[in-house]
């Protein structure tokens, strides 16, 4: 037997659990898990841990106490270290999103304090908080994939400048049942619609002609989609694709959606001579 195993102490679970400071239980059931197994046993069937398995015991509560499931925690520790480093990056990311949306709700909450200070009546100052509150707490995970922490950011300003608050309460409300599944399809059908755009464009086509037309039905078509056809969330989305477009262009988050003068002439003619023709049908 090796002379390092054979000099190591033996803990039997009691003592193993009063040295690394965890519950009897909990090592019942990092046992029973694969998670951390004892050295040995006793003959009768007692488990027994060693000094190296505080080491590795140390390990997973300091994997969990960044917040790592139990099924990461024995994924890194069966990886290389170089790995480990990978995943470490990732939750420390994962903490400073955590920490951003923390001090975007602290900010509000302080711009809050200060007008209520000068105006006790101020409503519109608690309005904001909460609208901040609700978009912060409704971010989705899954969002992270689309859109980098800065992204997120700017996304939040220029939504905070453009919606009313009784808007933004509405959008803040629809988002709680928006899945990636949505997202998914909601960029492939606008980026057919950019990508349309682009060639009509590139070949000098009529906006007032049957593509221009067909493309202006089709945006209208999606634009309503997110807005429920509601006039001032419309008029909302309206401001903050106006202000997203009088970004520099290196700050645009919506970099694959944004218009160039061009484009943008070349749709709002469509867009206008479609609902001139709309409401004609409609008032025949």
């Amino acid at each position: 037997m090796d002379q390092h195993v054979q000099q190591q102490r033996r803990y039997t679970t009691s003592q193993f659990a009063q040295r690394a400071a965890v519950t009897a239980r909990t090592l019942r059931f990092y046992d029973k898990v694969g998670l951390l197994s004892p050295s040995q046993y006793t003959e009768a069937g007692h488990r027994l841990y060693s000094d190296d398995d505080l080491v590795n015991l140390q390990q997973i509560l300091s994997l969990k106490f960044l917040g790592f499931s139990l099924d990461e925690i024995k994924a890194c520790l069966q990886e290389d270290p170089r790995r480990l480093r990978e995943t470490l990056a990732t939750q420390k990311a994962m903490m400073r999103e955590k920490r951003r949306q923390l001090e975007t709700i602290i900010q509000a909450i302080e711009k809050a304090e200060t007008l209520l200070e000068e105006s006790p009546a101020s409503w519109d100052a608690l309005v904001d908080v909460i609208q901040v509150m609700q978009m912060e707490q409704n971010n989705k995970d899954w969002v992270n994939k689309y859109l980098t922490p800065e992204q997120q950011q700017k996304m939040a300003e220029l939504s905070r400048a453009s919606y009313s608050p009784e808007a933004a309460a509405k959008l803040a409300e629809w988002s709680k049942s928006w899945t990636e599944e949505d997202q998914q399809r909601a960029n492939q059908q606008w980026g057919a619609v950019f990508s349309e755009l682009r060639r009509l464009v590139a070949e000098g086509a009529d906006p007032t002609g049957p593509q221009g037309q067909a493309l202006a039905r089709q945006q209208q078509d999606l634009i309503g989609q997110f807005t429920h056809g509601d006039a001032d969330v419309c008029a909302g989305l309206q401001r903050f694709m106006s202000s997203h477009n009088q970004l520099p262009e290196q700050e645009r988050v919506m970099g694959a959606y944004s218009y160039s003068p061009e484009e943008w002439a070349f749709m709002k003619q469509a867009v206008d001579h479609y609902k001139q023709q709309q409401s004609s049908s409609s008032s025949s």
